[in-house]
């Protein structure tokens, strides 16, 4: 069993879209196990509580600097034995020292098919507004491996959503969160979880580098998967 922790900020709905995917047995290889949080107080801290999931605030301005940040973040992951980290709405960059520490083993979800509106200072509603204002037909969500350019890591899974005329940011981002979001993130976690179950995703004891990875798409229900061996 893939042991996950989920790295978030605010009201946790792709935490939640996980805890259901798990209790349905869209996920059957992974749990989330742990769930930190860099804003005390977030909703997302109390939908964990509320599925038994153990939590953990851990504030960068506790701390002297970043590096001390992370340190902390490496603790806890350590203490729990992490094996997969889920950024699930976490809005804080992670340095490339502490991305290097879990090679192939960060993943984040992003509200739209990247490489469009992505990148520095682009989350959240703003990704929306962006997709609005440029009058793209279509958006989607894509999740990712996590490096050390923002948005820029190895593309897991996509899923492709219509942009209405009468949309606002608000109703775009609604509808990009439930018809892609929230089943691709579950469904990539799955997916990881069973190619490390059968090798095929090489563990987290050195950097990978391009030559090491052989990429391979399939289809499940719909999303584009693509994993690694």
């Amino acid at each position: 069993m893939l042991r996950v922790a989920a790295f978030v900020s605010g009201g946790g709905t792709n935490l939640q879209a996980i805890i259901d995917a798990q209790n349905s047995g869209i996920i059957t290889d992974a749990k989330v196990q742990l769930v930190i949080s860099n804003v005390a107080g977030a909703y997302a801290l109390e939908r964990a509580e509320k599925a038994g999931i153990k939590t953990a605030t851990i504030r960068k301005k506790d701390f002297e600097n970043a590096a001390q940040w992370e340190d902390a973040l490496v603790k806890e992951l350590k203490k729990n034995s992490i094996d997969l980290i889920v950024l699930a709405g976490f809005l804080s960059i992670l340095s490339e020292d502490f991305i290097k520490q879990y090679p192939n083993r960060i993943i984040n979800v992003h509200p739209s098919l990247i490489p469009s509106f992505c990148g520095d200072g682009m989350y959240g509603l703003k990704v929306h507004e962006a997709a609005l204002a440029k009058g793209v037909k279509v958006t989607g969500a894509t999740v990712h491996y996590v490096n050390e350019i923002v948005d820029g890591g190895e593309i897991i899974a996509q899923k492709a959503v219509e942009v209405l005329r009468s949309d606002t940011p608000e109703v775009l981002q609604k509808r990009v969160m439930e018809k892609a979001e929230w089943i691709i993130l579950p469904r990539a976690i799955q997916t990881i979880a069973e190619d490390i179950a059968l090798g095929n995703i090489i563990a987290n004891t050195r950097c990978i580098s391009e030559g090491d990875l052989k990429t391979k798409a399939r289809e499940v229900a719909g999303v584009k998967i693509i994993t690694h061996a």
